[in-house]
């Protein structure tokens, strides 16, 4: 059925074709089509003090503003991560700004978060609430217009607005569609940011009674040396994880092809092997306790044992689901489940 829905599908604009795909999960999840979807895989892990149904996740990017929690929570996540979300609602980049390029099974995406904002985003979570009972992270970010400098004032009013719903927050870092953002990663900029982000979180736990994990998500792009210092860097700060890794600005696996010159993140199966070796390069340098989330061209459920062989504790999947369809989660978690059972508990 997904492959003839897949030609419908891929015969409209992509961001259309997005909205649709959504809008017909939610459908069937609200109106009793859940038997067209298979039962969720049950292979519990916990990390940083939660309880995931499965490995498998959604990765941030596909629902931006919490709006589709409870359809996608119907197709066997063990965890979904909504954003990225801005303190200030904004439009993104001018469109055309998402390109398929099927021959490569990838996408392009230059959409620039392009979001509702974070109170639009804590209400639909807080809705969704009463229907979904996995893990909700929150992928947060700045505001386009705002100045490099004052970053951390945009990262610090998201995590305060999203405590209260978020199982656990992500701090993007590593988009290259908001200029000058990865320049975040490096150096006192990391580490200013994330101990600013880190005092925010103490303070709120200290309030609240509820700690959130914060974690932060990485570029692929990055050489080797600059990699260990990132990673010495949020180990030093001791940093709750990291996810490994967003898109990369490398087309150079797809050049020649239609829309490979397009500015923007590449991501799908062009990605896979370089997000795996970070997620390999990460594992051996911080030890066995950091967790790990991996994404990053995960197109098979072989992909997503490669991930976790290569040290992931978790997966996210993206472009695979629009190219392979719901089946791809089921398949995946339980490939995961068969090859590679859970040995630690990171909570």
């Amino acid at each position: 059925m997904f492959s003839v829905l897949k030609r419908l599908l891929f015969m409209m604009p992509p961001e259309r074709a997005h909205d649709l795909a959504l809008g017909s999960m939610d459908g069937l999840a609200r109106f009793g089509g859940r038997w067209f979807l298979p039962s969720p895989v049950e292979d519990e892990r916990r990390m940083m003090g939660l309880r995931f149904r499965n490995a498998v996740g959604l990765s941030a990017g596909l629902d931006k503003n919490g709006d589709h929690v409870r359809g996608l929570a119907a197709m066997g996540f063990g965890f979904v991560e909504l954003g990225t979300v801005t303190p200030v609602g904004q439009p993104g980049n001018p469109a055309p700004r998402l390109f398929r390029l099927p021959a490569h099974e990838a996408l392009i995406n230059r959409l620039g978060f392009n979001n509702q904002g974070v109170d639009h985003l804590c209400e639909a979570v807080k809705a969704a609430r009463r229907h979904v009972d996995i893990p909700i992270g929150i992928n947060i970010g700045k505001n386009r217009n705002t100045p490099l400098e004052h970053a951390a004032d945009d990262y610090r009013h998201c995590l305060r607005a999203v405590h209260a719903i978020a199982d656990y927050v992500v701090v993007n870092l590593s988009s290259p569609n908001t200029p000058g953002l990865r320049s975040l990663q490096a150096g006192r900029e990391l580490t200013g940011l994330v101990q600013r982000l880190q005092h925010e979180q103490t303070v709120l736990e200290a309030k609240t009674g509820h700690r959130v994990p914060l974690v932060v998500k990485i570029a692929p792009d990055l050489t080797d040396d600059d990699l260990r210092g990132l990673v010495d860097a949020l180990l030093e700060c001791g940093i709750d994880g990291i996810t490994a890794t967003n898109t990369t600005i490398d087309h150079s696996q797809v050049a020649g092809s239609r829309h490979a010159d397009e500015t923007g993140g590449l991501s799908g199966a062009p990605l896979r092997a370089r997000a795996t070796e970070v997620v390999r390069q990460i594992r051996h340098q911080a030890g066995p306790d950091l967790p790990v989330i991996a994404v990053g061209g995960i197109m098979s459920p072989t992909d997503a044992v490669e991930k976790m062989q290569a040290g992931a504790d978790l997966v996210q999947l993206y472009t695979g689901l629009i190219y392979r369809g719901p089946r791809l989660v089921r398949e995946s978690a339980a490939e995961i489940r068969d090859l590679c059972p859970a040995t630690r508990d990171l909570s």
